[in-house]
């Protein structure tokens, strides 16, 4: 019988020889594929995040600072859910493509923006596609590898993640000096197209035709409560009182329709987000690290830029070097987990070890002040990087490790939903703490033209907070830093919660073959000259045919797939599982 864990996959000719030589290739150039449509998402949140002054303060509004990334944010986390389902029923690969082409047209149409509320609409038209992005990765490398090998391959996807948020800001920052910004944008669309190119060419996977429909409804009930919540979040206690009508009919609205969900899931017959995937005590404590770390995480790629050039007179490229520590540590971390986790198959202690750390690295964050040196805030930097390396994949990893292959899509949906809405609530809550704090500060400093100055002062280029009186930007610099001593105070707080449920991890064996069992070669050592695609729709008929004659096909190569493993193992197609 075939072994579980692997599908035969008949590439094309030459004997068994050839194929073992061309199938690590194949799996490759798979994984490069991906990894490039990762990047649009990846590179798309670093580059404004490190270009967000000069946008503002381009087209105004510091009211509408956190709806940038908030739009795109809560579009993301609306869409993803409902990918993943469309993806597990009627097949991932068009799911996919068409993620990459709304990710593009929101892109090109951002870049056009004329006024601060079209570039808000466009970056929503952007988070629908990437909200496909993401899950469509996660859910294909699902598919693909089996848990105890894909400890290896997602620590590469970590790597190339941080990679990307290297040279997000460096791009981001040049592109921002010397272009300007609307090329933040449109340096997507280039690389949008080869990711196309290379899905299109290389990842065949089985066409599925689903009776069932779309929750609707819930995915109605969803995006509202969401919207809801997150607006709460953001106009509470700036632009409307926390106990104001608004507000509370707002809070109202979200809690009736989560509530309103949840009852629909257990009705729906396709659930956006089948209930009973909670039932696994690690895939519930994955998602609440998950969205601590989104929450964190993207609240430090938000301010620390925006101290660096205010308090320690960076300019654009120079604040996207200033984050190498965090970034760099994070890519070296997470390849170390990743490798470790194949080996051993342990990996409770990464939960444990990187929460530790992310509340760490907050804490020495919230520290610095306007005398705070570029040296010590880089080493700040690193041991949060440290803390996101070592919980960036592994909460993914474990997620999917902790349900059947029926689940994967609405599992990696799901964890990458979360953490999406812990990003969403981090922006707008340590936003408005932010933006507060820093109002109130510049009140206290510098008297009714603080108050006026504070109102713009996201606006504020290295120029004009140059042209300003001493008083007035002496008071500036303090209050950016007591801003963002606050806003990283609350998140080493909010980290705290993600130590205590790495504590009820509990270490489940990873599916699949670890390194001991004889594998295909590292794809790594293997170049993409005469890489075949990986056809997964022959591989599932080989797959059947081998479990039914009790034989594995004397020309096909075994290739580990997580999917494909459980289809070997009990005479299932792959087109049945993936």
């Amino acid at each position: 019988m075939a072994e579980s864990g692997t599908v035969a996959v008949d590439t094309g000719g030459g004997g068994a020889a050839a194929t073992k030589e061309r199938q690590p290739r194949s799996v490759r150039v798979v994984l490069m594929a991906l990894m490039i449509a990762m990047l649009l998402a990846m590179l798309d949140n670093m580059i404004v995040g490190t270009a967000m002054p000069t946008i503002v303060g381009d087209l105004g509004g510091l009211e509408h600072l956190s709806w940038v990334v908030t739009a795109y944010t809560l579009a993301t986390a609306a869409s993803t859910p409902i990918w993943g389902k469309v993806g597990d029923m009627y097949g991932r690969k068009g799911a996919f493509l068409a993620s990459i082409v709304i990710f593009l047209i929101g892109s090109g149409l951002s870049g056009m923006a004329q006024d601060m509320n079209q570039l808000i609409a466009f970056r929503a038209i952007q988070g629908l596609g990437a909200g496909g992005l993401m899950v469509g990765v996660m859910a294909i490398i699902g598919d693909l590898i089996p848990p105890r090998e894909r400890g290896k391959y997602q620590g590469m996807m970590a790597g190339v993640m941080a990679l990307a948020m290297i040279g997000g800001p460096l791009v981001g920052g040049a592109i921002t000096d010397n272009w300007g910004w609307r090329w933040s944008f449109y340096i997507n669309l280039p690389l949008g197209l080869v990711a196309l190119a290379m899905v299109t060419a290389v990842l065949h996977l089985p066409k599925k035709r689903s009776k069932g429909k779309i929750d609707y409804l819930g995915a109605a009930l969803l995006t509202v409560g969401i919207t809801s919540i997150v607006l709460v979040t953001t106009w509470g206690g700036s632009q409307y009182a926390w106990g104001s009508a608004v507000i509370m009919e707002l809070a109202a609205i979200g809690v009736a329709a989560l509530v309103g969900f949840l009852f629909v899931q257990t009705k729906a017959a396709e659930p956006i987000l089948p209930l009973h995937i909670f039932r696994s005590r690690n895939f519930t404590v994955m998602s609440l690290i998950g969205f601590i770390t989104g929450f964190v995480m993207f609240g430090a790629v938000l301010f620390l830029p925006l101290y660096q050039q205010t308090v320690q007179g960076a300019n654009a490229t120079n604040s996207g070097l200033l984050l190498l520590p965090m970034l760099l540590s994070m890519m070296v971390v997470s390849l170390v987990a990743g490798r470790v986790t194949t080996n051993t198959g342990k990996y409770k202690v990464f939960p444990l070890v990187g929460s530790v750390l992310m509340v760490a690295g907050l804490f020495l964050l919230a520290q610095m002040d306007t005398e705070t040196t570029r040296l010590t805030s880089g080493l700040y930097m690193a041991v949060l990087g440290a803390g996101m390396g070592c919980l960036m994949q592994i909460t993914m990893l474990v997620a999917q490790n902790s349900v059947e292959m029926k689940d994967m899509g609405v599992a990696s949906s799901s964890t990458t939903l979360f953490r999406t809405l812990g990003s969403s609530f981090g922006v707008a809550i340590m936003g408005a703490l932010f933006n507060n704090r820093v109002q109130d500060v510049m009140a206290e400093r510098a008297g009714a033209m603080g108050g006026k100055v504070a109102e713009h002062s996201t606006q504020l280029t290295a120029d004009g907070l140059a042209n300003l009186p001493d008083v007035v930007r002496d008071a500036y610099l303090h209050a950016v830093s007591a801003g963002t001593h606050s806003a990283f105070l609350l998140g080493s707080i909010i980290a705290v919660l993600a130590l205590v449920a790495a504590v009820f991890v509990k270490e489940v064996p990873l599916r699949g073959a670890g390194p001991a069992k004889e594998a295909p070669s590292s794809p790594e050592a293997a170049g993409p000259a005469d890489a075949q695609p990986v056809d997964m729709a022959k591989a599932g008929t080989a797959t059947a045919d081998a479990a039914a004659n009790g034989t594995a096909t004397a020309d096909a190569k075994p290739v580990e797939g997580g999917a494909a493993g459980d289809a070997a193992a009990d005479g299932r197609t792959v087109s049945e599982t993936v």
